[in-house]
């Protein structure tokens, strides 16, 4: 039993005929007494009576009756998937890492939702590490992190550089400094989020060769929280600028001469297209754009 069969019985019912059920469908007569022999066959009882008028069986009544319902069903899910193969359906499942979750990608997220309502779209948070495994894993379809320490098996497209500055209180000795250089922070209490950020890599490994160090540290769980914690002054803290901007009352920005470049951000996902739907292509076309743009106006 198969579909255009089905078709066919549905529109000599309709229209009372074979002829003119051949007419409507584009076949040859003989095509349509096929196509119910075949149904018929398949469904191994008789489902329509033939004579000088046409009549439905009890059996030909009810399947009438329930094969509307199927058809829709098939039409709906023929429609699911065009859209599906056309990127204008789906779920995509991103992983991002912060700020870029919460200062950059709603913002490209929205309009793009609202181009393409029926894609249907989540986010995890978490660092490079964490959403490097769950892209092998199969639990998201795509990263947006920091350069990842291997490349094996996955494609990573750099983006922008995430601009760090030093944020202290105004009445902190370093306020009033200009330039800051990384050896300016010995000794200093630095407010830091934990081992695995890459932030905090990036801080540390700078103070190690510049000389920045020794340092007190105090870990502070979330980076949204560290522009908080400075301006209730309990120490200072290197945070992406676009997480400060502006500076919270009573704090102020600073420049670290020394401090090179900011955080790569890009794109991580799996090599090869196959395992990329449609929608998620689409979907990262418009990051690529966003995310390059957003990093610019930043």
């Amino acid at each position: 039993m198969d579909i255009r069969t089905i078709k066919t019985f549905q529109t000599i019912v309709r229209l009372g005929s074979f002829q003119r059920a051949a007419e409507d469908l584009l076949y040859g007569q003989s095509t349509i007494t096929m196509h119910v022999q075949k149904l018929e066959s398949d469904l191994g009882i008789k489902l329509l009576e033939r004579g000088k008028k046409l009549q439905l069986t009890e059996a030909g009544r009810l399947f009438h009756q329930q094969a509307d319902l199927l058809l829709k069903d098939y039409d709906h899910l023929h429609a699911m998937m065009t859209e599906l193969l056309q990127g204008e359906a789906g779920q995509i499942r991103i992983g991002a890492m912060e700020p870029t979750a919460s200062y950059r990608l709603p913002h490209i997220i929205g309009p793009f939702l609202r181009e393409h309502p029926k894609v249907q779209i989540s986010v995890q948070i978490n660092n490079t590490t964490v959403l490097g495994q769950m892209l092998a894993d199969g639990l998201i379809d795509l990263a947006i992190c920091s350069t990842p320490e291997t490349g094996v098996d996955h494609s990573f497209e750099p983006l922008f550089s995430e601009e760090l500055r030093l944020l202290v209180p105004t009445t902190h000795k370093l306020a009033s400094k200009d330039p800051v250089f990384l050896q300016d922070l010995q000794n200093e209490r630095l407010l830091m989020t934990t081992g695995v950020c890459p932030y905090r890599k990036k801080l540390e490994s700078a103070l190690l060769e510049k000389g920045g160090s020794p340092y007190a540290g105090m870990e502070i769980g979330s980076m949204s929280a560290l522009k908080f914690y400075v301006q209730a002054q309990f120490g200072i803290a290197v945070v992406p600028v676009i997480t400060v901007t502006p500076a919270p009352e009573g704090t102020v920005l600073k420049p670290i001469a020394d401090l090179e470049s900011g955080l790569v951000t890009g794109l991580l996902h799996k090599q090869g297209s196959s395992f990329l739907s449609s929608a998620a292509v689409k979907l990262i076309a418009a990051l690529q754009e966003g995310l390059r743009q957003s990093a610019h106006a930043s």
